[in-house]
């Protein structure tokens, strides 16, 4: 039976979901959760078929959207970070009226690069995809390493990636499929470009996977939405730069023209 771990936790009365990225679960949120908590109630996912949320498929963007989106709060702030940050764009054209706030973390509408369009070659994903097949745990470890690159914390920070991994049994090699998939062909830039939902980007300066190119053509794009770059951050800054993202979060929280009840 196909069931999604959803845990609840913290003081606050604004409901904040969390929403993982590619290959991981809820645990990545650990440096964060502490200080959250004393803000908002939070709402801790693993995404359907990762970390504890047993006996999925692979599952389109939509799907999963809507997998989530039947446990979650009646109205939510949705924070999504990579791949979760998709999944927290798709509910929020699904169901604006159930969004309050939308923040996305070092995610893109369309990962995948292509004419001027910066993002991840299509034949890396493709790469990527090929190799799960062979060695998919040693695949997944490239994948987290790419995330970390350049900060000056990468060793701890990818070590506590791949300790999250551990902590709970690998993905089925179907589901990192499918969430690669979601990853090289999705693409919510013209549909995103129509959303009244309140919307905070954060970005690392120094991510390989979400280019800093990508900052100003959504700032034009989306002239709604807010953005801002962590100078030192890599594809994680909540992990190498927890008090600097919960302080941003938190001041765009209380200023950031949140969907009235």
């Amino acid at each position: 039976m196909s069931e999604l771990w959803w845990k609840t936790k913290g003081e606050g009365k604004d409901d904040l979901v969390l929403l993982h990225g590619w290959g991981l679960n809820a645990g990545v949120w650990h440096n964060i959760t502490a200080e959250l908590g004393s803000h908002f109630r939070l709402h801790l996912v693993d995404l359907p078929g990762y970390g504890r949320s047993k006996g999925f498929g692979a599952l389109t963007l939509e799907q999963m959207a809507e997998t989530v989106l039947a446990q979650a709060p009646e109205r939510a702030i949705w924070l999504g970070w990579s791949l979760g940050g998709l999944v927290a764009s798709q509910i929020a054209l699904l169901q604006p009226e159930r969004v309050r706030g939308l923040v996305t973390v070092a995610s893109s509408p369309c990962f995948t690069a292509s004419g001027e369009w910066p993002g991840i070659k299509p034949e890396v994903l493709a790469g990527f995809q090929q190799q799960l097949s062979e060695d998919f745990q040693r695949t997944v470890e490239r994948f987290l390493a790419l995330q970390t690159l350049g900060t000056e914390t990468a060793r701890q920070d990818v070590r506590l990636l791949k300790s999250v991994v551990l902590e709970q049994p690998m993905p089925e090699v179907e589901v990192l499929n499918g969430g690669l998939e979601i990853l090289r062909t999705a693409d919510l830039r013209a549909a995103l470009a129509n959303s009244t939902v309140s919307h905070l980007r954060l970005y690392g300066r120094l991510d390989g996977l979400v280019p800093r190119k990508i900052v100003p053509l959504l700032d034009e794009r989306w002239p709604q939405s807010r953005s801002q770059i962590f100078a030192k951050a890599a594809h994680a800054p909540f992990i190498s730069h927890p008090n600097e993202f919960c302080q941003t979060l938190l001041e765009w929280s209380r200023f950031g023209e949140l969907k009235n009840e």
